[in-house]
């Protein structure tokens, strides 16, 4: 037999044996020890098995956490906006809102604002909500650009768990609404807005405005989930929320309104939303709004509403749009 013929008749024990390439190892030794020296065929079915067992174990996936993906996913949407000018785009707009807002309409609705120490202390709550809207304006877009890129698709065929993209946008319009709100909040402080109530009231009217920011951008990341189409999230999105905001308590109170929409102003999320944030924020006057469960409770139900209602429609849509 030629030295061709024992090196075809290794490789095909190789290929046949069951016993794996320890079997082939141990097999090989007893030949030579019988035979004396190894062929050269024998050598080539050791180099082989070398060759394979580091395939195998390059092929085993390394274990990953649900906090570890839902980390990586939440910096891939975080880390761009530090250098692609989204920054930039939420100081214009929080600048733009409070400009937008105060200087035009302060002569004009300061005086209906009596019972409040300054206009600046009346719109300051309009101007956060504002400015957190516009945020998850930005989560809806973001969402949409995913789902149109097949992003959605791919995360699908991932071993991800269902909800962690979900949870890394939402972080992420976290983050979004938090930059939106401190810089909300500046703007306010540059016009004559105070916080009067102490740390628990001023932290509570900052975890309320995260609170609706985080529904608004449920809401957002619905729509674009829905849409696929980018354009049309922000065009959905910007509308509803500048004339809510523009027919709720936010800009003038309820009795300058018309008779027959004192209702709707009066009883619609942004108003109660904003009736609850001039109570944590206080005043110095005397008739200022008391932060009391009873007037804090209708925007935190409202927050809350949203997300209850919105998470099953958003798994249904999710789940529909492979």
């Amino acid at each position: 037999m030629t030295r061709f013929d024992e090196w075809s008749a290794a490789a095909m024990q190789l290929e046949v044996w069951d016993d794996g390439p320890v079997a082939v190892r141990e097999r090989g030794d007893e030949a030579a020890a019988s035979g004396g020296e190894r062929s050269n065929g024998a050598v080539a079915v050791q180099d082989r098995v070398a060759l394979r067992e580091p395939t195998a174990a390059a092929s085993i996936r390394p274990d990953t956490s649900s906090v570890q993906q839902w980390w990586v996913l939440t910096s891939r949407a975080i880390v761009p906006t530090l250098r692609n000018g989204e920054l930039i785009t939420q100081v214009a707009a929080s600048v733009m809102f409070t400009v937008g807002f105060y200087i035009p309409l302060k002569q004009f609705m300061g005086v209906y604002a009596r019972d409040m120490s300054s206009y600046a202390q009346y719109l300051m709550p309009l101007i956060a909500l504002q400015a957190v809207s516009f945020a998850a304006i930005s989560g809806g877009f973001r969402s949409a650009t995913d789902a149109v890129a097949g992003i959605n698709r791919r995360f699908r065929s991932m071993p991800l768990a269902r909800l962690i993209p979900l949870a890394s946008r939402m972080s992420a319009s976290i983050y979004r609404c938090a930059i939106a709100l401190g810089l909300s909040v500046i703007c306010g402080c540059v016009i004559g807005f105070r916080f009067y109530g102490g740390p628990v009231y001023t932290a509570g009217f900052c975890l309320l405005v995260l609170l609706v920011g985080a529904a608004l951008s449920f809401l957002g990341d619905f729509v674009g989930t829905a849409s696929r189409n980018p354009d049309a999230t922000t065009h959905l999105m910007m509308l509803p929320q500048l004339v809510f905001g523009l027919l709720s308590v936010g800009v003038q109170p309820v009795q300058r309104f018309p008779t027959w929409i004192q209702g709707f102003v009066r009883d619609q999320p942004i108003s109660q939303f904003v009736f609850a944030l001039r109570a944590l924020a206080e005043d110095s006057t005397a008739t200022a709004a008391v932060p009391t469960w009873s007037v804090i409770a209708p925007a935190v139900a409202w927050s809350i509403g949203m997300i209850v209602v919105l998470a099953p429609l958003h798994l249904l849509v999710s789940s529909r749009r492979v």
